[in-house]
């Protein structure tokens, strides 16, 4: 069953790499029909970027990202073992058969393993829930855009209007260095680190669709707006698409903070997700 997993998951691995999720091509095809000039270049350099990458079945970026990974793994899963071993293997071999560029560096040392792979790294977060399944999303996430990344410990006396203010602001000082139209995810509440995990988490949702909650999809139209607004445009060079997305995700805070954490995803919003039922059946797609 582990040799079964590590190739579904080298497989999952290439898809994400290398083919773009079909709701942010429409995404992006959505943004050029309304742009002109310099923005709609971009978009359409993207668009055929995209393409190539699909139809050779190479990288859609040079910078193939950390290897992310979330697993919903039920508790009756039988075989939890296998998936654990079987994550770290696949990205070895992701790295040389796809191939993906080695991204994993000591900070100390500057050391590169050459694999993708160092300490806690790949980084799998994993979540406990009822059933006898597993449930994997992986997500290539781009060193640039990760650096556009940022926690703000607000005091909750600011409310949203503080966040809605911080993360318009944050988007807006950042500009093109996130290769944009990007995808933003903001996590509110929890604490420090869970403030970004939701962030993160946020960016498995599919290119606009709405959090269930209406005020917090509400909050997501109103910052999209806001940070459209800015006139950033793709890859920072002017017009109306700065973000194809903002999605929201949250968790109960202390009483004395309010914290707000924002993750910023490039153009190339790469994804893919793996189902394996209890029998070890694995269904791979890149939709996610």
């Amino acid at each position: 069953m582990k040799e079964k997993l590590v190739g579904r998951l080298v497989e999952a691995l290439r898809e994400a790499a290398t083919v773009l999720p079909v709701d942010v091509v429409r995404a992006l095809e959505a943004a050029r029909d309304k742009e002109v000039g310099p923005a709609r270049v971009q978009l359409e350099a993207i668009l055929e970027n995209v393409c190539l990458a699909k139809d050779n079945g190479v990288p859609i970026c040079q910078d193939t990202g950390t290897q992310t990974f979330f697993v919903r793994v039920g508790t009756a899963f039988p075989y939890l073992e296998e998936l654990r071993t079987a994550i770290p293997e696949a990205v070895r071999r992701a790295t040389q058969e796809v191939p993906l560029r080695p991204n994993t560096v000591h900070p100390f040392t500057k050391k590169n393993p050459g694999d993708n792979t160092g300490r806690f790294i790949p980084y799998v977060t994993w979540e406990l829930v009822p059933g006898d399944s597993a449930e994997i999303h992986l997500l290539p996430k781009g060193g640039g855009s990760e650096n556009c990344c940022k926690l703000t410990m607000l005091t909750p006396a600011v409310g949203i209007p503080g966040v809605k203010e911080v993360v318009v602001e944050h988007i807006a000082n950042c500009r093109g260095l996130p290769c944009p139209p990007t995808v933003v995810g903001v996590g509110v509440g929890g604490g420090a680190d869970l403030s970004l995990k939701l962030g993160k988490l946020a960016l498995l949702r599919p290119v606009g669709e709405r959090h269930p909650e209406p005020e917090v999809a509400a909050l997501e139209a109103e910052l999209e707006e806001m940070i459209n607004s800015l006139g950033i445009g793709p890859m920072g060079l002017g017009g109306k698409t700065t973000v194809l997305a903002v999605h929201v995700e949250y968790a109960h805070r202390h009483p004395a903070s309010l914290p707000l954490g924002i993750v910023v995803q490039c153009w190339a919003d790469r994804r893919a997700h793996v189902v394996i039922s209890p029998k070890g059946e694995i269904t791979l797609t890149g939709d996610a």
